[in-house]
């Protein structure tokens, strides 16, 4: 089976594919069962979309079919994903653990207990062949071997973590939600190796990376968006975005960054010839504020349901209910 290594180096020597038109709601794919959830997550290859619904992880085929459940996972924020290993990680942040699990029959094979608290984002880094969870009620990481589920590091991060990327070389990115900035790890080292601001954008969540270009594309809680130097730091450019996102990809044969937002949008993110940033928006659905991208087919998929109305006497800050039964996954490119 080929590395992500090698599936990386291939996506990149594809031609440039620079859209004509702006992608669209393709499919809704009505799924249903029980639970919230966070972040979605993709095996291209393979075809499967990994979805933690609050105490399960769901898997789905690309038409939104369930092949499989992947069962006590409390509080399940993320999942990490190793083909060329056969596993797959939950983040679990009820329990303070993760779920190890084969890719092949979902089996579960361990559970790993975390140092700290409300595992959140979780990421594999195929350099050192290491799992990092991002711990938000531990302001750390917590650096696990693939190969023998042992906790194998800690790192002070300062601040509450958020999403997370890898440029294949052993380098780890991660939002810092409390200090507004990035924070830039040696997988090897299990080190913080450097620390970046990115206001004026504010609470930063979702996280991308353009490893053709170096850029890391973070995007905030107060509609805005940061381009970042991955190598220097440097604060590119801020961009608007819309309301109440969550997450942001990056297609490498777009060239787009796409951030998810739940007002309902999508914010395209493009670099123009002359390194300019230039933005779109696009119409989906209420809720659907975390976000993956296939870069096989350029489909982007976001998860969210039917919500009941916010009663009026309700405490600011409230989230709406969920109505029962009316889990979806959206599935965003452009029509051919």
């Amino acid at each position: 089976m080929p590395s992500r290594l090698s599936f990386l180096t291939a996506l990149l020597a594809l031609p440039l594919a620079l859209q004509a038109a702006e992608p669209a709601l393709l499919r809704t794919f009505k799924v249903g069962g029980e639970g919230r959830w966070d972040y979605v997550n993709i095996d291209p290859a393979a075809g499967r979309l990994y979805v933690p619904r609050s105490t399960h992880v769901m898997v789905l085929d690309l038409d939104g079919k369930v092949k499989g459940d992947i069962p006590g996972t409390a509080g399940v924020h993320g999942v990490a994903l190793a083909p060329e290993l056969d596993r797959g990680w939950s983040s679990n942040g009820q329990a303070d653990t993760v779920t190890v699990f084969k890719l092949s029959t979902l089996e579960v094979v361990g559970v790993v207990k975390v140092t700290g608290k409300n595992p959140d984002a979780i990421i594999f880094e195929p350099f050192t062949k290491r799992v990092f969870t991002f711990n938000g009620g531990g302001e750390n990481a917590t650096v696990i071997d693939a190969a023998t589920s042992t906790v194998v590091g800690t790192i002070p991060l300062g601040g509450k973590p958020e999403f997370a990327a890898v440029d294949g070389h052993g380098r780890v990115y991660v939002n810092n939600e409390d200090t507004s900035g990035i924070n830039a790890i040696d997988a090897t080292s299990v080190k913080v190796v450097a620390t970046w601001t990115i206001r004026p954008v504010k609470e930063p969540s979702g996280l991308a990376l353009d490893v053709q270009h170096n850029l890391l594309y973070a995007v905030g809680g107060n509609q805005r968006a940061a381009v970042v130097d991955a190598t220097t730091g440097q604060l590119l450019a801020t961009v608007p975005i819309g309301k109440g996102t969550d997450g942001v990809a990056f297609d490498p044969g777009t060239q787009c960054a796409y951030a998810s937002n739940g007002e309902g949008t999508i914010t395209i993110i493009r670099r123009s010839p002359k390194g300019a940033f230039e933005t779109s928006t696009i119409t989906t659905r209420r809720g659907a504020r975390t976000i993956v991208d296939n870069p096989l087919t350029h489909r982007l998929y976001l998860p969210t349901a039917d919500f009941q109305p916010i009663p009026k006497d309700a405490k600011p800050g409230t989230r709406p209910a969920m109505v029962d039964g009316s889990f979806q996954v959206l599935e965003v490119g452009e029509a051919k």
